[in-house]
């Protein structure tokens, strides 16, 4: 059967692309259009074509070959907006690994950012400087500024004063005709006045018409007065008359429909570094609103309401306050949160807002705190109620939620008929939170849309919210979370014919042909809010709770090589759907389903690192590291035999491996690097990949006689256990001049020097934590490996009276996760930081050093003391941004090396003059010493090169 004439389109796009970009950027797969076009909201739509572009002059060349053939095409950052925006069924245009520049001006008084920048670090780079961006979304830390600027996205203190729209100084735009312009640039600004001089001057005779309309522009006007990013940014109509200034702003908030943002340049704000929150408890919604009201003339930086519903989504919530375990009905809390410059600022500013509010009845006195524990707790009530509701729905539903605007004079009555609204339709579960300094509620409840009625009653509800909100409240039905496909229909009914037409004639002008993400913004149907939703069928236990919201990616090791958690959970649910309707039944579906199964095996099985990063960042606490474990618990489980063997003479592994070192070590003398490359790339060919890969860091076996050594001098400080992780067993030195001592060398001359008397397990050299079975989903051996390790460790430990430390992060997680004893078992940074730096003399090395953070480490909370105790060895500590996870994965650098060699890249560029680099895992250091183009070593060679013993 000949291709459809569409489907015969986006063949001719491809095959003329692969004029401009390599063929591996041009992805059409099944598995990975669906993964890759899935984002944070509850529509579904899978892309025939997704690009992945590196540069400017790339994305040209998709606009015209797009425009060539009529084909829409959408942008997309980091997918974690909530209202369908970054969705289509045409070409997905995906922001590649070099779209990160950042710049810091004016001595941080602004900053260029591109679109691939995750807004997180653009306030890690502004910092120091004491300034940051002014957005602040609750998705700081996995968005993109790309989305952040296209949807006007704010946040808990960024109001209306100080979102992208108000601090926008610059912006390089690339328009749908192909056309660059560069506000900051005079030459650029110039040459777009002449080739483009049309568009400016309808763009400023739109101007003039909105100014001379004052019925129209007092309503734009007041519009803006709330938050509103409902349509297009008419406030630029009114706030500027020349064409440029104008184009710059209605890019602001536009959601990728007039043009692609290529880097914007903010003007930053003062970020003040004394804070205090109080969380104040209210008998009613009604006197918090009072409270609200009161407090909006103070120098409060965010005050955040959440009504009964919420704060009892939360209670008995790890880390949540006791107050909120006894809570009368109807009770309702404000975060209030105060920042000053100085203490004697924040003390007057909290002096200010208590007076205001004294009269306003409580149901506890209002205390501030200035505790980092506690105003951090604080902050988590507020950021896990949307969570907290994703975490108990049921299977098969999704959760929305939504976000408007009411006029700050009638906040009390807007929520109680808002409140009135879910009630009627049976939305009993929704609950209500949001910024209340802006009047900007967030309402979120569970919905399926699988049941019967269910899309009839969805409908329902949001008719009578967009009449509530827009129509007669007069507010905004989108206060910053971005129209999208779920506000589109509803557009005109807020702002009126006139306005809408007006945001249709702008459209028009940068658009004519409508291809830059069509039916998101603006739509002339209807019923575009209930088409293309996402199916959400049980999966697997380990991730059903999943929002797809998409906060994982930003720290997963494997996201340019494959698959990132949230899509892996994509698949992986698709894979459901299929198998449950049967899919043998239907020719089509049957072929999609065994597509599906074979590619996931390497894009996600096979490259997830399960690291655990992912349950850091993820709002219901999934590790998908447990599923991809899982999955090869039920493919391995013919090998279980041979994991017993293998535990079972364990000794006898590690000995054959080193070996096997011994080996490589005199064919590298023989052949060099080179030759052994070649060699283990044919051998690994012939044994199916069984066979590892050759790394050019491959160090030397580690000596493990001095295990049996004693220590030399009085045990000042008493015993220590000494437990050396079969890493450190196996591998010894590298190719590094500095440091021609193995871990375990380093580790017993530290202690030996700190004054500790060392005891070594007996029969050491055949425990192993059981991780290495555990990633192979061999979880039975895994767990006899580690019971083993404990009963070895009791003994030692004269049943944990002396402190036991292992020189390995991962093995200590391993174990501290599997002991069902009591005993602590210490990393070698807890260890260094707490035992060792207070018994040692330290001279810090005049030396800059790079610090690698293992996942283990940032699990275990220790990224600070990591930090610490470099800074008391070193003259200057980098840690290098956006290495959260080097990939090595216990042997998978050696079996998946790409994917080691993908999450380190740019490493080497980070690191450029950096003296060494310090970790505490023996793999990772390999990994880290190939693409980092320094020796990295343990973080106790650090501390043993830079102390000396007490006297």
């Amino acid at each position: 059967m000949s291709a459809t004439p569409r489907a015969a389109a986006y063949q001719a796009l491809k095959h003329a692309l692969r004029d401009h970009l390599p063929a591996a950027r041009l992805i059409d797969d099944p598995l990975r259009t669906l993964a890759y076009g899935t984002d944070a909201s509850f529509y579904r739509l899978i892309p025939r074509l997704v690009v992945r572009v590196e540069s400017e002059p790339e994305l040209q060349a998709v606009l015209a070959e797009c425009r060539q053939r009529c084909l829409p095409l959408t942008f997309r950052a980091a997918g974690t907006s909530l209202s369908g925006q970054a969705l289509t069924d045409s070409v997905l245009i995906q922001l590649g690994k070099t779209w990160r520049d950042a710049e810091v001006l004016d001595g941080g008084d602004s900053i260029r950012l591109e679109p691939g920048v995750i807004g997180a670090r653009a306030n890690a780079l502004l910092a120091p400087f004491g300034r940051k961006i002014g957005p602040d979304p609750a998705s700081l830390a996995s968005c993109m500024i790309g989305g952040i600027a296209a949807n006007n996205a704010s946040g808990m203190c960024c109001g209306t004063a100080q979102n992208s729209y108000q601090t926008v100084e610059d912006m390089r735009v690339i328009l749908p005709d192909g056309a660059l312009l560069d506000t900051a640039d005079a030459a650029s600004v110039a040459a777009f006045r002449e080739h483009h001089a049309d568009l400016l001057q309808q763009l400023e005779a739109l101007a003039a018409g909105v100014r001379a309309n004052t019925t129209l522009a007092d309503r734009i006007r007041h519009k803006y007065r709330l938050k509103n990013t409902t349509g297009y940014a008419l406030n630029s109509l009114v706030d500027f008359a020349d064409g440029i200034e104008i184009l710059k702003h209605l890019m602001i908030g536009s959601e990728g429909t007039l043009g692609f943002i290529a880097s914007i340049t903010y003007r930053s704000m003062v970020d003040e570094a004394n804070k205090a929150a109080a969380l104040a408890l209210f008998p009613d919604m009604a006197a918090a609103c009072r409270a609200t009201m009161l407090l909006k003339p103070t120098p409060v930086s965010a005050v955040e309401l959440m009504d009964h519903a919420a704060l009892r989504s939360v209670q008995g919530m790890p880390g949540m306050p006791a107050a909120l375990n006894d809570l009368p009905e109807g009770a309702t809390a404000l975060l209030i949160d105060v920042r000053g410059s100085s203490e004697a600022e924040l003390e007057a500013r909290l002096g200010q807002v208590q007076d205001a509010v004294a009269d306003v009845a409580t149901l506890s006195p209002l205390s501030f705190t200035r505790d980092s524990t506690t105003y951090g707790a604080y902050w988590k009530v507020r950021k896990g109620l949307f969570p907290a509701v994703g975490a108990v729905r049921d299977n098969g539903t999704t959760v929305v939620i939504e976000d408007v605007a009411f006029p700050i004079d009638r906040l009390e009555t807007g929520v109680a008929a808002l409140s009135g609204v879910f009630q009627r339709h049976g939305y009993d579960d929704a609950i209500l939170f949001g910024h209340a300094l802006d009047g900007n509620l967030h309402f979120v409840f569970p919905q399926g849309f699988e049941k019967p009625g269910e899309t009839e009653r969805y409908q329902a509800l949001m008719d009578e919210v967009a009449q509530l909100v827009g129509v007669e409240y007069g507010g905004s039905l989108k206060a910053e979370h971005g129209t999208g496909r779920n506000m589109a229909p509803y557009v005109e009914l807020e702002w009126g014919r006139d306005a809408y037409q007006l945001m249709w004639d702008i459209k028009t002008l940068f658009d004519p042909e409508g291809l830059l993400n069509p039916e998101v913004m603006l739509s002339r149907d209807p019923g575009l809010h209930l088409k293309n939703l996402k199916p959400l069928p049980a999966a697997d236990p380990l991730i059903d709770k999943c929002i797809e919201c998409g906060f994982c990616e930003s720290v997963c090791p494997s996201k340019q090589l494959t698959l990132t958690p949230r899509q892996r959970i994509v698949v992986r649910r698709e894979l459901a759907r299929l198998e449950a309707l049967g899919a043998a039944r239907y020719p089509e579906d049957q072929a999609r389903l065994a597509e599906l199964r074979d590619a996931y095996q390497y894009q996600a099985v096979d490259t997830c690192a399960a690291d655990g990063l992912c349950a850091t960042q993820c709002p219901v606490d999934i590790n998908t590291g447990d599923l991809m474990r899982a999955m090869r618990h039920d493919q391995n489980r013919h090998q279980t035999r041979m994991a017993r063997l293998a535990g079972g003479h364990f000794a006898s592994m590690t000995r054959a491996a080193r070996g096997v070192l011994r080996l490589a070590g005199w064919g590298r003398k023989l052949m060099g690097d080179a030759g052994m490359q070649a060699m283990s790339q044919a051998a690994r060919k012939a044994s199916g990949g069984r066979i590892p890969a050759w790394r050019s860091g491959m160090p030397a076996a580690a000596p493990v006689r001095v295990l049996d050594r004693r220590s030399s001098g009085p045990a000042r400080a008493g015993k220590v256990v000494y437990l050396p992780s079969c890493a450190t067993r196996m591998f010894g030195t590298g190719r590094d001049p500095q440091e021609e001592r193995s871990v375990m060398e380093v580790t017993l001359a530290l202690l030996d020097k700190a004054g500790f008397e060392v005891v070594v397990p007996s029969e050491v050299s055949s425990l192993c934590c059981g991780m290495a079975f555990q990633s192979k989903g061999q979880f039975e051996e895994g767990d006899r490996k580690a019971a083993e390790v404990e009963r070895a460790l009791l003994a030692a430990s004269e049943n944990g009276r002396w402190p036991i430390l292992c020189d390995t992060s991962p093995c200590t997680l391993r174990l501290e996760e599997r002991f069902e004893s009591s005993l602590v078992v210490h990393d070698p940074v807890a260890f260094a930081h707490d035992q060792l730096l207070a018994r040692l003399d330290i001279t810090p090395l005049p030396e800059r050093v790079a610090l690698h953070v293992t996942c283990s480490s940032t699990r275990m909370g220790l990224g600070d003391k990591f930090h610490a105790l470099a800074a008391a060895c070193a003259r200057e500590v980098v840690v290098p941004e956006g290495i959260d996870c080097c990939g090595f994965s216990g042997d998978k650098g050696f079996t998946v090396p790409e994917l080691n060699a993908s999450a380190l890249d740019g490493l080497a560029s980070r690191v450029a003059g950096c003296d060494a680099g310090y970790s505490n895992s023996r793999t990772c250091e390999i990994g880290l010493t190939e693409h980092g183009g320094i020796p990295y070593r343990s973080i106790l060679s650090l501390l043993d090169r830079a102390s000396r013993p007490k006297p």
